[in-house]
């Protein structure tokens, strides 16, 4: 199985942050699940891979050409896809994987969160989405999506698609296969 990790890349974010990637890295390698994230070795992206790594599976790194250098590409990688633009990246990033887990990160994270969320919806895919969120750093954009919710702007049966966990454990356990 190959698990796709959405996280921050920016810097200066709060050592635990770094500590949940680097052990949700772990976690997935302990499945014996291989690794596909963003390729970038900065912040999260990094420690995500090197938890992965830690752990003896491989690292699947999908990065635009253009990032190389900003988001400084893990040459460690067990494979790196360089493609040309961020949508080809997230619609490689689906191929590639089984499941997907979403860190804190910002508005690129969201970005393939909320697309990975829609096609799953829509049927595009059938894979498992979770979101690992300890520190609750997402609590105000699940109170937006209830407020949409009793709003009638989601549909049924939306909000059922993505398990929100407070632990890794849990994250870890809602994307097995049943």
């Amino acid at each position: 199985m190959r698990v796709a990790v959405f996280c921050s890349s920016a810097p200066n974010i709060p050592e635990s942050s770094l500590d949940l990637a680097f052990n949700i890295g772990k976690a997935i390698g302990e499945q014996g699940w291989d690794l596909v994230w963003g390729g970038g070795k900065a912040s999260m992206m990094g420690a995500v891979a090197r938890g992965a790594r830690a752990s003896g599976v491989a690292t699947i790194g999908v990065i635009p050409e253009p990032l190389i250098n900003l988001e400084f590409e893990d040459k460690q990688a067990s494979q790196m896809h360089v493609v040309t633009n961020m949508r080809t990246r997230k619609a490689k990033i689906e191929d590639l994987s089984d499941a997907f887990i979403v860190l804190p990160g910002g508005i690129g994270t969201l970005e393939e969160f909320f697309e990975i969320w829609v096609g799953r919806y829509l049927k595009f895919h059938n894979k498992p989405i979770a979101i690992c969120d300890p520190t609750g750093v997402y609590d105000p954009m699940q109170v937006a999506l209830d407020h949409l919710a009793t709003q009638n702007f989601m549909k049924t049966g939306q909000s059922e698609l993505v398990n929100w966990c407070r632990d890794i454990s849990t994250a870890i356990d809602s994307i097995k296969k049943k």
